[in-house]
């Protein structure tokens, strides 16, 4: 099954609050950190192994590790934690910060996908280098912004701007249609389309250098071509992170570990069951009573994922 997942961030008194979801579950993780090797951490979904595995050897070639430490992870390993793990990179010599990173990073990825983390799972983020893994989407509501957000200095330039902000959305809009009836002859249709749009030359430079950025960034774009149930914006994982942000601004931060786990376990519920049709009322009652009346969440979400 493929599941396309959505990511938002947002700073905190007590770190980063991460959301993970789709259109039938909901999970919320503060954190420390933002970074790649977090990201990939919070993956593997509780587990703690680090994996040398194929996928584990694909990431560091793609990452550049160099050859002869390259050489040094041939062997498929599985390290039970991140002691062991330490452990073995210090028995390596691979002292230096980068290409201990990088070999971290690959384990972490292989240790998710050991764990039946679908290989084609769909990232849709921001333009952020860190949650570049596995397969990725681009927000266009984010990719519009780089032209929204651009100051004309002259009439001339700013119809050019409301030109190319206007062919963006009717392209947009011509996405979503794709969207409820995929074809081959659309698809042909749509990538030849954003070329024309998106390699103009207008007299304002600064446009012509946000629309070449935007035209580098095509495959993320356009993911959606390939994989239609791929939203195209994450408004969706905004919505579900605000609350979390409107509890903060009210009541500071959590005063623990412990209260932040329980904010976040409880928050993820509360979604999830949102998603899923479920009142959260009944089932916490059905839960703190021991009816078990309500499925396991698990399965109501393989059911939904499955479709009618």
């Amino acid at each position: 099954m493929s599941v396309e997942d959505t990511e938002a961030r947002h700073r905190g008194q007590n770190g980063y609050c991460t959301y993970l979801g789709n259109e039938v579950f909901a999970w919320f993780a503060s954190t420390e950190s933002k970074s790649r090797r977090n990201f990939l951490d919070l993956l593997r979904a509780g587990h703690t192994d680090y994996v040398l595995n194929e996928v584990a050897r694909e990431y560091r070639g793609r990452q550049k590790l160099p050859k002869a430490q390259l050489q040094l992870f041939a062997a498929e390993q599985t390290f039970a934690d991140h002691a062991h793990w330490a452990a073995h990179l210090q028995r390596l010599g691979i002292l230096c910060a980068r290409h201990s990173q990088i070999a971290t990073a690959g384990a972490l990825l292989g240790s998710a996908l050991s764990h039946e983390l679908p290989p084609d799972l769909v990232i849709l983020r921001e333009d952020a280098g860190q949650f570049n893994v596995l397969r990725h989407a681009l927000c266009w509501i984010h990719a519009e912004r780089t032209i929204h957000t651009l100051r004309p200095f002259s009439a001339e330039q700013q119809e050019a701007v409301e030109r190319v902000r206007a062919q963006l959305w009717d392209y947009y809009q011509a996405l979503k249609a794709y969207q409820q009836a995929p074809s081959r002859p659309q698809k042909a249709q749509l990538e030849a389309r954003f070329d024309e749009i998106f390699v103009t030359k207008t007299c304002f430079q600064s446009l012509n250098l946000a629309l070449k950025r935007l035209q580098q960034n095509k495959g993320e774009l356009l993911l959606v071509l390939d994989r239609p149930e791929v939203p195209l914006h994450k408004n969706g994982s905004e919505r579900e992170i605000r609350e979390y942000v409107k509890k903060r601004k009210i009541r500071a931060s959590t005063r623990s570990a412990a209260g932040r786990k329980a904010r976040d376990t409880f928050l993820s519920l509360k979604k999830t069951c949102r998603k899923l049709g479920l009142s959260f009322w009944h089932y916490l009652q059905d839960r703190l009573t021991g009816a078990q009346q309500i499925p396991l969440l698990p399965q109501l979400i393989n059911a939904a994922a499955q479709g009618p």
